[in-house]
């Protein structure tokens, strides 16, 4: 595989995947402390997935490898937004408390996207 289309441990999406699940953790500690663990275990399984996902596709065998783990990582992705967007709807977060977080959440989407999208087109135009 070449390596034009690996990410770095120091890549844009693994400091943002690694920095959005200390904030995820940090969240759950909160919800933990506040109200009923259920929601905040759900969050904490998808959050801190995004980033562990993202790691193992640095060690991709091959680009179908390396898209396989990046399109886990988009999909814990959506779900952390799914969790974050119903904790919101159900006032465990307040609007102020949400937005930075879900804001995160897209752009992290909206790279994982983007990096999947290019690499199955430089793929394919091989």
């Amino acid at each position: 595989m070449s390596s034009e289309f690996r990410v770095r441990s120091d890549s844009i999406i693994g400091e943002k995947s690694f920095n959005f699940a200390v904030r995820i953790i940090n969240l759950h500690k909160y919800l933990c402390k506040k109200y009923d663990r259920t929601l905040a275990k759900q969050l904490l399984r998808s959050g801190t997935s995004i980033g562990a996902n993202t790691q193992e596709a640095i060690s991709a065998q091959s680009t179908s490898d390396f898209v396989s783990k990046l399109s886990i990582a988009l999909k814990e992705a959506r779900e952390t937004y799914y969790w974050l967007r119903l904790l919101k709807a159900t006032n465990y977060l307040t609007e102020t408390e949400s937005q930075t977080i879900l804001n995160e959440c897209n752009e992290i989407i909206s790279i994982l996207v983007s990096i999947i999208k290019t690499t199955k087109s430089n793929n394919d135009a091989k």
